[in-house]
């Protein structure tokens, strides 16, 4: 009898602690945009990192859900979350655009990643929102990127933010796409860059062309604006096999610890709704 017991207690704590798990709130909620039908190297970041997230959200308790329905970028919607994340692209309609200039403009957090940023006149997105690509991200325009993606070496700029305290002064990155931009962001005083590419990473891409390898200069990767809660990271592009037609993926953007760590504290930064 007391064997027994002590069986029904024990079932009786694990269905309790069950409920309980399950009743637990999440830290906060995030929602994440994304287009995902042009490049196949974004559309292969975007797949990744649909399936790395809700990972990190069991693990670190925050509720994660991604939609590509631009049309749910609004108030209504965005009132249910604390942070949001732009994939690949930005939203284009000027309701969208409004509401989220609003949301962040009203304490919001976001999170975007490569392409995010990108402007180009002429292209398919061309640079016809200033607040957002020259106030809020502050790059302005697309310049020019290396090619093919590969690892970089990464230099912490700011070893007191949030989001890189617990990284080493440098690191390795997993492969990627870096970008440059129209708009010199040292010369911005409300953004703070968090990450550069240190020179030891020189030379940077394997082109062929001579312009797709850097050889010097100073590219930020990762940044935020002091006036908003707000994180751009310059990953987000795998390596794909398009010279055999495979598109077969080459290489992951989840595969650096440190980048991992790096974007996970940036998101809990945002989640806990501090500047």
């Amino acid at each position: 009898m007391p064997h027994f017991i002590k069986a029904l207690a024990l079932m009786l704590l694990c269905f309790s602690s069950g409920v309980q798990a399950q009743n637990r709130k999440p830290a906060f909620r995030v929602i994440a945009f994304f287009t995902a039908k042009n490049d196949k190297a974004h559309i292969s970041f975007v797949r990744e990192a649909n399936q790395w997230f809700p990972q990190m959200a069991a693990k670190y308790r925050f509720q994660f859900d991604s939609t590509s329905n631009w049309n749910n970028l609004n108030t209504k919607f965005l009132s249910d979350y604390q942070v949001v994340i732009f994939f690949d692209t930005r939203p284009e309609a000027p309701e969208q655009r409004a509401a989220f200039q609003k949301y962040m403009e009203n304490g919001g957090g976001w999170m975007g990643f490569h392409f995010a940023a990108f402007a180009l006149t002429p292209s398919a997105y061309p640079q016809n929102w200033d607040w957002y690509h020259n106030e809020f991200v502050g790059a302005g325009s697309y310049k020019s990127n290396t090619w093919r993606p590969t690892p970089a070496v990464l230099r912490v700029e700011d070893r007191n933010h949030p989001a890189t305290k617990k990284l080493p002064q440098t690191f390795k990155s997993a492969p990627n796409e870096w970008y440059r931009w129209t708009n010199d962001l040292t010369a911005n005083p409300d953004i703070k860059i968090l990450l550069s590419i240190d020179s030891t990473s020189f030379p940077l891409g394997t082109g062929p062309k001579p312009h797709e390898i850097w050889h010097s200069g100073y590219y930020p990767v990762v940044w935020t604006h002091k006036k908003y809660r707000m994180i751009y990271l310059n990953m987000g592009h795998n390596d794909m096999d398009y010279e055999n037609k495979t598109n077969k993926e080459l290489s992951s953007s989840f595969s650096s610890t440190e980048q991992n760590r790096l974007i996970i504290d940036a998101l809990l930064w945002l989640g806990s709704g501090k500047k």
